[in-house]
């Protein structure tokens, strides 16, 4: 097993852990990864996308058996969330590589900037859950298409902020998840990931989310921080 190999097991297996336990980061910490290595934004978003095609069909089906899944919820957010990526895909796919990887940067610094902040308001008061779950799927799907990762930080935090089960929203969200990348790289991913997939759904019920995602924000915070400074020739 080389190091390449290893180290994009290690990316896929940590970041669907994750994932299947929080209902996001997925796609942000492998994407914040990935580039870290030197692929290039479009590839890096491509190869994300098509391991989550296994990741998240393993993490559905733990996540089905746990009966964690809202399928309302999916139906919802599916249809959207499809139009949202392949507009997200189409943009990062006709800009210039230095500025799209700039981009990328800036906004998984966003993301993990939010991930730390829903990290404080994971266990606010339940409020009446609003009406709009569509176009929520439609952002979320654009945002993680562009950028690599974001669908899960957009709606599961914002579906428990706004009143929804911790457990449904995690499990459904995965569910929901449910362009082609060179097999050297992809296969170490996808098989970290699958082997990950079904902790995740019995982690949810039993894992510290405020923990995690305070760490997971972290992660991602220091590695955009980083990537951008080297965008800009600052170190």
């Amino acid at each position: 097993m080389t190091t390449e190999f290893a180290l994009l097991f290690a990316i896929g297996f940590v970041a669907q852990l994750v994932d299947g336990t929080l209902g996001m980061a997925y796609g942000v910490l492998t994407n914040a990864a990935l580039l870290t290595m030197g692929l290039p934004p479009a590839h890096a978003s491509a190869l994300v996308h098509t391991a989550e095609v296994f990741t998240t069909g393993a993490s559905a089906a733990s996540h089905i058996y746990h009966r964690n899944v809202d399928w309302r919820m999916v139906a919802r957010l599916g249809v959207t969330g499809v139009l949202g990526a392949i507009l997200g895909a189409w943009i990062l796919s006709n800009i210039e590589i230095g500025a799209a990887r700039r981009i990328v940067y800036a906004y998984l610094l966003v993301m993990g900037l939010y991930i730390l902040w829903q990290s404080a308001r994971i266990a606010l008061t339940p409020r009446t859950p609003a009406g709009w779950l569509a176009p929520l799927g439609l952002l979320a799907g654009f945002l993680d298409a562009s950028g690599g990762g974001g669908w899960g930080p957009v709606t599961t935090s914002t579906l428990i902020g706004s009143g929804h089960a911790p457990r449904q929203t995690v499990g459904s969200v995965n569910t929901t998840e449910l362009g082609a990348s060179p097999l050297v790289n992809l296969i170490p991913v996808v098989l970290g990931g699958v082997l990950a997939a079904p902790v995740g759904g019995w982690a949810v019920k039993h894992v510290p989310a405020r923990a995690l995602m305070i760490a997971v924000g972290t992660l991602i915070v220091t590695l955009s921080v980083f990537q951008l400074l080297r965008a800009f020739h600052l170190i």
